[in-house]
Formats: structure tokens, C-alpha cells, sequence
């Protein structure tokens, strides 16, 4: 079930989110566990829209839906592979009609092909000398498609070019 977020959904979000971010292990360390909750629960939401997945009243996961930005999409990693992911960005998609982006690091190769799979598209590479992890990113775009663009789509190879990805914890201005 997707549903928007309740106060009292704090404690679980922020432990599918450090989960998540825990699984990562290529992600320096750069906060404490604690910093983490408090990003996720106190400052995402006062400009992101936060939606969860919950499995039998279990917040599983959590999308931070901004203006025209996916910033966050995390799964707790013991419910992955289960439609949950999808669900959040169905929803994203549903709520952002005309479109958004979202930033993710190559190296999370099953972030990428998530993504491209979904119908997103890398559309900008970066060094990562302006993320706070100093990683190499990459950005990706969902545009709502064109009639021309679906008839195109059913005539390509299907082929994605691969690139990697990751929901941002924290960009740097």
C-alpha cells in the first residue's frame, strides 16, 4: 500500500532510510546514524512531499517527492524485489504528471537499472565535486511520454546504456 506520510511514521521511515543508506557500502561515512534520521525526518520534509510503502502496516520504504524532483527513494533492503520501489515511482509519476528528475551514483548499478528499466533516461554526468560525497553522479529524468515517442519506443532495440544510480542523501549547493 502507498499512502502519504503521518507523524507517526517518523521512526520507521527513518529506519528504512538508514537501512538503506547502510547498504550502500560504497557511500563514505560522512554522518552518524542519528544525523541521518534527523535529515530524513526533519529536514526532507520542509520541501519534499513524503510517501511510504507499508507491507502489513510496516513502513517498508519512502519516496521525497519535491516540486519536479524525485530526492529520495529508498526500500528498506529486506523488502527489495518486491514491487515496492515501483509502487513509489508509479506514484511519483502519477503526482509529477509532467515530469521530474532525480540524482543517483553510477556505482549503485541496481538503482540504474531500476530507474531504466521504469523509463527514466541519464540526461547529465557529474564529477561529484558538488556532492557532499564526492562521487561521481549521474542524473535522470522521467518525462511523461509523447505519441510519437511511444511509437518510437516500440520500434527501438530496448537497449539502455547503463549507466548507475542513486537516490541523493544530501547534495551540496
Amino acid at each position: 500500500m502507498i499512502r502519504q506520510a503521518r507523524p507517526e511514521d517518523a521512526e520507521s521511515i527513518a529506519d528504512a532510510f538508514v537501512a538503506s543508506l547502510e547498504s550502500l557500502t560504497f557511500l563514505p561515512r560522512l554522518h552518524t546514524l542519528e544525523e541521518h534520521r534527523g535529515f530524513i525526518g526533519e529536514i526532507v520534509p520542509r520541501d519534499h512531499e513524503i510517501w511510504v510503502a507499508e507491507d502489513d502496516g510496516r513502513v517498508v520504504g519512502l519516496a521525497a517527492i519535491g516540486k519536479d524532483t524525485l530526492g529520495h527513494l529508498y526500500v528498506h533492503p529486506d523488502w527489495h524485489g518486491r514491487g515496492f520501489g515501483s509502487a513509489l515511482l508509479a506514484k511519483t509519476k502519477e503526482l509529477r504528471p509532467r515530469g521530474f528528475t532525480l540524482w543517483t551514483f553510477p556505482q549503485n548499478e541496481r538503482a540504474c537499472r531500476f530507474y531504466e528499466q521504469r523509463g527514466l533516461h541519464p540526461i547529465r554526468f557529474t564529477d561529484g565535486s558538488r556532492n557532499e560525497e564526492k562521487l561521481p553522479d549521474v542524473q535522470y529524468e522521467w518525462k511523461p511520454p509523447t505519441p510519437a515517442s511511444a511509437a518510437a519506443g516500440r520500434e527501438s532495440s530496448g537497449r539502455s546504456r547503463g549507466a548507475g544510480s542513486r537516490s541523493s542523501p544530501r547534495r551540496s549547493p
